[in-house]
């Protein structure tokens, strides 16, 4: 029965559906399954065991009686940023580890589905790298090559998804939290319309809160298109969605390469990817970049970063007011944005300036809906780099390699997926390759509103050319 865990959520509830395995036996098999990787990736970092195979037991009888939801019976994990009863989200932080919680919305409506919810995945203190590690549970390594990160903040999730641990996950998206990690450990991921699934129990901000966020986004992420949509359609909470198919010999799409920094062995990838949608029929033209993008990464910085400081000690937030002058000084004279002195500003924004940052966004949202015309959707990377080695310093000291030994600034993983976050489009990432034998994902973005479509989109390209490829150490 171990082959069960190879297959995707969909092919595993066929499973329980066909009385191949039970709820009980398919939890044990995940369990094992963390059990043998947990040494060497460090992915799953809390468990309730007791609850969930009292929820597997249940599941079962309900499966007999002829019962049930669309997951009845399946094993999952969900990220340690999602309150879920008896395992509290920590983000990395001890002292939120310690409180009672209910269920998350997006959780509440994965249980009530029949889900049978058994650990968490580790991310990065509050949920602020595109790493996923923490003091209070260790570093989490990509199942490609654990000398290397599974991405961030999602990326316990990712790598448990790419080690057969779990069939589905419910992530968030920020900065490129499902996006980044869903590239660098092979998987799938679905940044939906900003607004469209609950981000009630979420955290950060802090516990309790029931403002929806700006930028940030709670959800699914699998080993198939399939099953992104499966989630979707339990995570909307009714809100109907277009049962669509896309046909990849009518699909127009842009291809989006140029703009921003990106290492020759992704681009190679995509644009591979590009030529097999062209040989089945597909229209697939090069683009430049849909919104200017020096407007599009100050407005993201000031909309990002004055979220962020809201998540930053007291005395963190009073330096960076304090610092507000001598920032503002630096950026007259010519300062790189990216430097420092663009960084106090994004934290120290002032409400009128965060109005401002709005009043662009909404403009460059305008704008691509006007480049979305044209195309279905647009394909672009997720990350200028495959999964890179494991970097604990100071994020300033930080810096990317790239195939050809050059080098960029950490902060370039912020700029493929602005556009998406800035605008509140949304966004499926699908594995498109390998580089140098790491994964590497594509950005499948859709005009606002249009979650259906690209996931459609993945799916076709999921069936017909690039899907999930286990890595190596899945299988040892």
């Amino acid at each position: 029965m171990p082959d069960l865990l190879a297959r995707d959520a969909t092919g595993q509830l066929a499973a329980l559906k066909a009385k191949e395995v039970s709820a009980v036996e398919l939890l044990k098999l995940a369990l094992a399954r963390h059990e043998q990787t947990h040494a060497r990736l460090n992915i799953v970092v809390a468990a309730d065991l007791e609850r969930a195979l009292e929820a597997a037991k249940a599941a079962d009888d309900l499966r007999a009686k002829g019962a049930g939801g669309p997951l009845t019976g399946l094993p999952m994990t969900i990220k340690d940023t999602l309150d879920v009863i008896g395992m509290p989200a920590s983000s990395g932080v001890e002292a939120l580890r310690r409180r009672k919680a209910e269920d998350a919305r997006a959780v509440a409506l994965a249980r009530q589905a029949g889900a049978v919810i058994w650990g968490k995945t580790n991310v990065p203190v509050m949920a602020a790298d595109w790493q996923s590690f923490n003091a209070l549970y260790g570093t989490s390594n990509n199942p490609w090559d654990p000398s290397r990160t599974p991405g961030g903040s999602s990326g316990g999730a990712a790598a448990a998804l790419a080690a057969g641990v779990t069939p589905l996950e419910i992530g968030s998206d920020i900065g490129g939290s499902l996006r980044v990690p869903a590239s660098f450990c092979g998987v799938f991921s679905h940044k939906p319309t900003w607004g469209l699934v609950s981000q009630v129990g979420h955290v950060p901000p802090a516990p309790g809160s029931h403002a929806e966020r700006d930028l940030n986004v709670v959800g699914p992420m699998a080993r198939s298109a399939r099953d992104l949509r499966l989630l979707m359609s339990i995570l909307t909470e009714g809100v109907p969605a277009k049962a669509e198919v896309a046909d990849p010999a009518r699909l127009k799409l842009g291809l989006w390469l140029d703009g921003f920094p990106l290492d020759a062995e992704v681009r190679a990838v995509i644009e591979d990817l590009g030529r097999r949608l062209e040989q089945a029929g597909a229209e697939v033209r090069p683009i430049s970049a849909p919104v200017p993008l020096d407007q599009l990464m100050s407005a993201y910085q000031v909309l990002l970063g004055s979220l962020v400081a809201l998540d930053m000690p007291g005395k963190a937030q009073a330096r960076m007011r304090r610092l507000r002058g001598p920032a503002a000084l630096a950026l007259k004279m010519g300062a790189d944005p990216r430097s420092w002195a663009g960084s106090v500003r994004a934290y120290a924004a002032t409400h009128a300036e965060w109005i401002a940052a709005d009043e662009v966004r909404a403009r460059l949202r305008h704008t691509a809906e006007e480049a979305f015309a044209s195309f279905d959707a647009i394909i672009a990377p997720v990350t200028p780099v495959t999964a890179f080695p494991h970097d604990h310093r100071p994020f300033q000291t930080r810096r990317l390699k790239l195939s050809d030994r050059s080098q960029i600034p950490y902060s370039s993983m912020l700029n493929w997926i602005a556009l998406a976050t800035a605008c509140h489009l949304p966004v499926t990432t699908i594995p498109a390759g390998l580089a140098s034998g790491l994964p590497v994902g594509a950005q499948i973005i859709g005009p606002h509103g249009s979650d259906s479509r690209t996931l459609a989109i993945a799916q076709a390209i999921d069936e017909n050319f690039a899907g999930f490829i286990p890595p190596p150490l899945a299988d040892a």
